[in-house]
């Protein structure tokens, strides 16, 4: 499993049916599914990134979680996290898991998130949406389950 956490000011999603969610200071999280992620995966990365200092403390070092801050969370699904563009110019995508194995486990993560107490919005699972995001920092951390 694969995410890409960005530490936002803001961010926002437009759904296919116009629908927007927003939210504020927190985590903007794309998440991608391989064929070999299971449960154990999701709730473990879901749990470290819940515990990530990331966030500045009065002296501006990282030294806060997203609950130290109380941040909030758009949570957007993201098979091209598993992109392999070593070869030609067209990027291949078959490394992600397929949808039908890949959306429990995005459910799964977002419920561990739920869980925890944290405002969460979500994107819509295989759809093609409009995301936008003022990053913080620019804060951009590259998270990945294989060999953990």
């Amino acid at each position: 499993m694969r995410a890409l956490v960005q530490r936002v000011a803001r961010a926002s999603v437009r759904l296919p049916d116009g629908e927007i969610r927003r939210t504020g200071r927190g985590l903007l999280i794309y998440l991608g599914v391989g064929p070999q992620d299971g449960t154990a995966e999701a709730e473990k990365l879901a749990e470290k990134i819940m515990g990530l200092r990331i966030f500045p403390d009065s002296e501006g070092r990282f030294d806060l979680s997203v609950a130290d801050v109380k941040a909030e969370i758009l949570l957007i699904s993201q098979f091209t996290l598993y992109a392999d563009c070593r070869k030609g110019r067209r990027p291949d995508f078959s490394q992600a898991a397929p949808p039908q194995a890949a959306k429990p486990l995005y459910e799964l993560f977002r419920r561990v998130l739920e869980g925890k107490g944290f405002a969460l919005k979500t994107g819509e699972f295989g759809a093609h949406m409009d995301v936008e995001a003022e990053t913080d920092g620019p804060v951009n951390l590259w998270l990945d389950t294989a060999g953990w």
